[in-house]
């Protein structure tokens, strides 16, 4: 292939023009689905049309409408990118190749973001592809839809959306990839938070058959599924809101704006049922919903023939409850309210917390509790599971400890704070400061490498580095 300037690629859907720099080529707002507006916004995403000349890839796509996040004194853009930039075609992946060179020769691996399942988009500084193409990796990073539209369970409309957007990414991915030197037999999927859960979902999904080869699980949740009771109650929230009544067709009527413009009176809602305790502890009123927890239903999908590396951070819970001043704060009876909210026996489970922890603060059992609840009992279950299904030795897990000095010192290793070392960007300004995401410290000499890098050699290998993880042996390799 000629190395023109400005790189020039064939797909399935038409020629497309991106961007050459030192790391390798970049593609953007490439659409693998057609624009989700009007009623196909709780539909099922359909193949995009393609295009006809030469599509402009050299900026990014609208995205998924969302709303504002603030995480109190903690800058968060990093991680939450531009919100909601207007425009349909939103369905869309961004790709870092080291050379589109159609040699179908290099280890792809694509990107789920998190935010919640309300926020989020491939556009987040956090997610630069410029490590992954340095080491011979094709990065693609997938947009889907968020809140309402992604994952409200209505009448006359497919469940989790939003899931099923991502499959129809990866689907893209497989009769794309070698177009932009990938190679569709090897594609790894990975996500964090709500993206990892995502992932978890995917490993327990038929349509995702063949479609990945490994899957990365970062700081998700296996068993953070709704039943469809719960997902009744958010729905019929939303509809009284609206004023209308719980069906695709209703909500098909209503704009983008007025959809989220209701988001706060699903806040809070209480989804305890007979049956289940609320898996996101009130954080999000989305999340996948399903009749058997992910983790409880991996013989459905393509885990049993899939490599999994999963893990979290040693103090998720820290991000929900420092900068937002909770730990100060937090009450004997707030702690008690969210033990109820989150486990089935809330004075036992306050009680092993205590044991743990003796010396821990009402505000800092509350960062125990929301830890457990949100990712670590579902990631521990999703890698037993696993590993039984398995059998051969192709789960691993980790945990990432290294703590964040940003907020004096507190923040610590908080839910998201592993991101900047598996994109290997740990060392980027607007990262660095006492309200930012690694405080004001510079990041540990080689911890990066040794993450990014890990993470590198499972996409192309299916071998992080260490021992697989089983019930005879339990290895958990701890970063930092």
């Amino acid at each position: 292939m000629s190395r023109q300037a400005v790189p020039l690629v064939g797909t399935p859907a038409g020629a497309v023009r991106g961007i050459r720099d030192a790391s390798g080529e970049r593609y953007r707002g490439l659409p693998y689905a057609a624009a989700p507006t009007g009623a196909g916004r709780f539909a099922r995403p359909v193949p995009h049309p393609g295009w006809p000349g030469v599509r402009d890839g050299t900026r990014p796509s609208p995205t998924a409408p969302q709303p504002a996040r603030d995480f109190g004194r903690l800058d968060m853009s990093p991680y939450f990118g531009p919100g909601w930039v207007p425009g349909e075609e939103y369905l869309t992946v961004d790709i870092h190749t080291p050379a589109a060179d159609g040699s179908g020769s290099r280890p792809v691996m694509v990107f789920v973001h998190g935010g919640g399942f309300v926020t989020g988009s491939n556009r987040a500084a956090l997610y630069d592809g410029s490590a992954f193409a340095r080491d011979g990796v094709v990065l693609v990073t997938v947009n889907y839809r968020l809140g309402i539209p992604g994952f409200l369970d209505l009448a006359g409309a497919p469940a989790n959306r939003g899931l099923l957007d991502v499959v129809a990414a990866l689907a893209w991915v497989r009769d794309t990839a070698a177009c932009f030197g990938g190679d569709p037999d090897n594609v790894t999927v990975f996500g964090q938070s709500a993206g990892a859960t995502l992932v978890g979902g995917l490993l327990a999904t038929p349509e995702a058959k063949g479609l990945f080869r490994r899957a990365i699980v970062q700081s998700g949740n296996g068993t953070g599924a709704f039943t469809p009771e719960q997902a009744r109650r958010v729905t019929a929230a939303a509809a009284a809101a609206l004023g209308v009544e719980p069906t695709a067709e209703a909500f098909a009527a209503i704009p983008d704006e007025r959809l989220l413009a209701i988001l706060p009176a699903l806040a809070g809602l209480d989804l305890r049922t007979g049956t289940a305790t609320d898996p996101l502890a009130g954080l999000s009123p989305f999340s996948l919903v399903l009749p058997v927890q992910p983790a409880d239903a991996l013989a459905d999908g393509p885990a049993a023939d899939v490599d999994l590396l999963i893990g979290t951070n040693t103090e998720e819970g820290h991000l929900y409850v420092v900068p937002q001043g909770d730990v100060e704060s937090t009450t004997e009876a707030d702690l008690l309210a969210l033990a109820a909210r989150t486990h089935a026996h809330p004075e036992a489970a306050l009680a092993a917390h205590r044991a743990a922890r003796p010396d821990g603060t009402p505000g800092e059992l509350r960062s125990a509790v929301l830890a457990q609840t949100l990712f670590e009992a579902g990631t521990t279950c999703m890698a037993q599971a696993h590993a039984r299904m398995s059998g051969d030795g192709r789960t691993y897990r980790y945990a990432f400890g290294y703590r964040s000095t940003a907020l004096g010192g507190r923040l610590g290793a908080a839910h998201t704070v592993e991101l900047p070392f598996v994109f290997d960007v740990a060392d980027q300004p607007w990262l660095h400061g006492d309200a930012r995401l690694l405080g004001p410290d510079p990041a540990p000499a080689g911890l990066a490498a040794q993450v990014h890098g890990a993470w590198a050699a499972f996409a192309r290998t299916g071998d992080p580095g260490w021992s697989p993880y089983d019930a005879r042996s339990p290895v958990v390799e701890t970063f930092g």
